[in-house]
């Protein structure tokens, strides 16, 4: 039996962030974006969200910048196992870390010496700024999560994705729908957002369109669609018509099925 078992129902933000129950039914949604997270719902299992530390959240999210989970989960696991401990504040050892031995630890996430220096800058940061990872972390769930969002965009290295994972995570605040490369794509290629549109304009549409309690669990369960029905160059409509559950809601801006050609869809002819 796994250790981790599917949770009876599905929650869209952690309780201990204060996440809601939210409830997903396609027949009820008053948007299309809310359709799909609704389907989504039906699909896919999801963890609650919310109560992870804040520093250890933002240092994870930074290490999957430009790359797979794959790649930056050990990487993750070799910096915690270096730097980090019961008794030990994550914040002070990286802001104490030679760069590069932070860089060798962290090598198998890519891009690992820009990575390196910006943890060291980061971890920097939060001690100037709040003295302490328990103190940002506090910060990070108890502040209004504008002011959060707005603080954490004005760090280097920290964009909207890292600070949205953050309030997800960490804060486990509802509302909050980060866009990633997954998320960027899938949207505008049903066409929700527009085809040109970029990342922070798909967020403003979905945190629009979607309602609070279900932007949490409509960001990873998209992630989830998108490795497995709605992937960059081979999604499955291409394979066969009926194969993914979004079809018929789907624009597939940018997907040729009769060619057996998929373009992004801000070069998509129909899209401009």
């Amino acid at each position: 039996m796994s250790d981790d078992p599917e949770p009876a129902v599905n929650i869209s933000g952690g309780a201990t962030g204060g996440g809601v129950a939210a409830e997903f039914d396609p027949a009820t949604a008053d948007t299309r974006a809310e359709e799909v997270v609704d389907r989504l719902g039906e699909l896919f299992w999801q963890k609650q969200y919310g109560g992870r530390d804040a520093f250890t959240c933002l240092v994870r999210t930074i290490l999957s910048q430009n790359t797979s989970d794959k790649a930056s989960q050990p990487a993750h696991d070799a910096l915690v196992e270096r730097y980090d401990g019961p008794d030990i504040d994550l914040a002070e050892s990286l802001a104490s870390a030679e760069q590069s031995t932070l860089a060798e630890t962290i090598s198998g996430a890519g891009l690992y010496n820009q990575k390196s220096e910006t943890l060291i800058d980061t971890a920097e940061w939060v001690l100037a700024e709040f003295g302490s990872a328990a103190a940002f972390d506090a910060f990070v769930k108890d502040e209004e999560p504008s002011v959060v969002r707005e603080t954490l965009l004005s760090v280097r290295g920290i964009g909207p994705k890292t600070a949205d994972c953050v309030l997800l995570f960490a804060g486990g605040r509802g509302g909050v729908f980060p866009v990633d490369t997954h998320v960027h794509r899938i949207y505008r290629r049903m066409g929700i957002a527009p085809p040109d549109a970029d990342h922070e304009a798909v967020r403003a549409v979905l945190e629009r369109d979607v309602p609070a309690e279900k932007c949490g669990f409509g960001h990873t369960a998209t992630i989830q669609f998108g490795r497995e029905y709605c992937r960059a160059h081979k999604p499955a409509c291409l394979e066969d018509p009926d194969a993914c559950p979004m079809a018929d809601i789907c624009d597939q801006v940018g997907v040729y099925p009769a060619t057996d050609e998929v373009v992004d869809p801000a070069a998509a002819p129909e899209g401009e």
